[in-house]
């Protein structure tokens, strides 16, 4: 697949680049800065700003696929614009887990444990998966990990859900950075959660 990754300079967009690189797509890694996108055979390595639809759409056009690792100061209005302008079909989002179910109707972000200074980024997170649910054009994914993403060890394997945190038997919520990017570029290919959120955990 042709695939563009926005935001690929950062920490889960590198790892998401790596990752479908080395599955043998082709990937377009767009940063405003290039130069600390990590090279592999398959990558193009492309400078671009996000917050311009119109050079993001000519950016983009002919993939099959855009990731998202952005953070949320891109509304999502601006990228549904630029995958239109460009007749790309679909868009994955690497979101967070604060609008994660911990208890029936109740969020993580809504718990006396969510850190009061995470608030305002978590807040993006949901507003941006609140406009993608009224999108229908766009065949869009959102992925909210675990509560924590840590620099561990790859395993490989992890456990899936949909709406609701997963814990290990410790009611712990983590996953390492490069089985992230693993759930990630599975998602890709094998397009489970069309129009629908996931998440991901140990």
């Amino acid at each position: 697949m042709k695939i563009a990754v926005l935001g690929a300079s950062g920490r889960a967009g590198s790892e998401i680049t790596t990752e479908l690189a080395a599955r043998g797509h082709a990937v377009t890694a767009i940063a405003r800065k290039p130069e600390a996108i990590p090279t592999a055979a398959g990558v193009t390595v492309v400078r671009g700003d996000a917050s311009d639809p119109a050079a993001l759409a000519a950016l983009i056009k002919g993939s099959d696929v855009v990731v998202s690792a952005l953070h949320f100061d891109i509304p999502a209005a601006s990228l549904l614009s630029a995958l239109k302008s460009a007749g790309v079909p679909r868009l994955l989002v690497t979101g967070g887990a604060a609008s994660l179910e911990v208890a029936p109707g109740v969020r993580l972000i809504d718990t006396p444990e969510f850190p009061e200074e995470w608030k305002v980024f978590a807040q993006g997170g949901i507003t941006f998966l609140d406009a993608l649910r009224t999108e229908t054009e766009i065949d869009w994914t959102f992925f909210s990990p675990a509560a924590v993403i840590e620099e561990t060890p790859r395993l490989g394997h992890f456990r899936l859900g949909t709406d609701q945190l997963v814990v290990d038997d410790k009611g712990e919520s983590h996953i390492g950075f490069s089985d992230y990017a693993i759930a990630m570029a599975d998602e890709v290919e094998q397009h489970r959660y069309s129009r629908r959120r996931f998440t991901a955990a140990y």
